[in-house]
């Protein structure tokens, strides 16, 4: 069973309604199968249950009718008023956050994503450690003694804390390490793409990258870890794609907090490539939310390509032309159907060529350790030798530019 509050003006009934479909599909891909969804409109949140307790009457009777053992609220709720509401309903209760983090730890597959889950699960249970242990809560007697249950508490607190500890002391080394490996990408564009889950980032990356083998499903969060592969675009322009985690509303705050080495991806990349699932009803609203989050993890200000998926879905009487008035740096394309994408390879072409600038060089042979760092680190588009002197075109990455600038003058002071 799945339950929502409207509070008009602020949730109206109408979007509450909307956020359980959601909650619904993220039911879905944790493995539940939802019977019954109720609202209520109330004012103010009761303290002890969330909901009023008429309310509560109301679904424990519909759970002892249906059999239902798990009742799923789309709001975060207090360990108090979870103790509360299981005692009532007597069955499992889970909130919005307790739902998406089951949901990463079934998908995470990579030994950082386990941790990062782990690690966002320790710090969700942490404060809701208290009503673990009722059954020993209470105190012997005796001035200064405590009771065994504290003392359980204390101990699983300490535990806790320990193991959390240890968690982000491995996540900083795997941090460290992939500062290491991808120290080779520095030179080169990369692109990422980012969006609401289940708008088909997976798929286009596909789309784009032939070979890239990602697994895309009609599920919410079907990708966890970052997965990047070479883009090849015309007249030998490279760049690499990134397929990250996708957002949703209300996503976990310990969920983002766990992930930052993930949406490292997201933050260190040249351009971000906004998917939206357009035949979604409410784009607009998953717009805003994929730009909040993007604020919160530090990436807004970032060049922002917006790329319309799933046209082929949505009405024959859609006005793409007031679309692209109101987005104007945007594509729409069909990732599944493969249509339009020469139309956002040519735009991300065009996004290349501003992050490339021209320069010329002229140096003796034997300075080959510079001369083997441009070939690496550059484009070279022409070459030419003029007796013991090397002649050099390059078409140098904006991002490296005044490294290159620098050394180029260093070789020249020097000659």
């Amino acid at each position: 069973m799945l339950v929502g509050v409207s509070r008009p003006p602020q949730v109206f009934k109408w979007q509450v309604q909307d956020y359980l479909s959601e909650l619904e599909l993220l039911a879905d891909t944790a493995g539940a199968s939802v019977s019954e969804k109720f609202i209520q409109e109330r004012e103010q949140i009761d303290p002890v249950y969330f909901i009023g307790k008429g309310k509560v009457h109301e679904i424990a009777a519909r759970v002892k009718a249906e059999l239902i053992d798990l009742v799923i609220f789309d709001e975060d709720l207090s360990p108090v008023q979870i103790r509360n509401l299981e005692r009532e309903l007597g069955c499992k209760i889970l909130d919005r956050t307790a739902l998406i983090l089951q949901i990463f730890a079934v998908r995470a597959k990579s030994a950082q994503a386990k941790m990062q889950v782990e690690l966002a699960q320790l710090e969700y249970l942490l404060p809701r450690l208290t009503g673990q242990w009722t059954h020993l809560s209470k105190q012997k007697g005796g001035i200064g003694t405590k009771g065994p249950g504290e003392t359980q508490i204390e101990t699983d607190r300490r535990l806790v804390w320990q193991r959390i500890a240890i968690l982000k002391q491995k996540l900083k080394q795997v941090g460290r390490q992939r500062e290491t490996q991808t120290k080779w990408r520095e030179s080169t564009t990369r692109l990422s793409l980012v969006g609401y889950t289940n708008a088909g980032k997976s798929t286009l990356m596909n789309a784009l990258c032939p070979k890239a083998g990602v697994q895309g499903e009609d599920r919410l969060f079907a990708t966890l870890d970052a997965t990047t592969r070479r883009l090849e675009l015309d007249q030998n322009k490279q760049a690499l794609l990134s397929d990250t985690v996708g957002f949703i509303r209300k996503l976990p705050h310990n969920l983002v907090e766990s992930f930052k080495s993930t949406l490292d991806e997201v933050r260190d990349a040249d351009l971000l490539l906004h998917v939206i699932d357009l035949s979604h009803p409410k784009y607009e609203e998953q717009i805003e939310v994929v730009e909040a989050t993007l604020t919160e993890i530090g990436a807004m200000g970032k060049p922002l390509v917006m790329v319309f998926n799933k046209i082929d879905a949505v009405d024959k009487e859609f006005d793409f032309r007031a679309l692209a008035e109101k987005y104007p740096n945007s594509v729409a394309v069909s990732a599944a159907r493969g249509i339009n994408i020469n139309g956002l390879r040519e735009v991300l072409s065009g996004v290349l060529d501003a992050e490339f600038i021209e320069r010329d060089a002229r140096l003796h042979i034997s300075n080959y350790k510079l001369i083997s760092l441009l070939h690496d680190k550059t484009e070279v588009v022409a070459k030419s030798y003029d007796g013991e002197m090397i002649n050099l075109h390059l078409r140098v990455p904006r991002k490296i530019l005044g490294r290159i600038d620098a050394m180029l003058a260093a070789a020249e002071d020097a000659a």
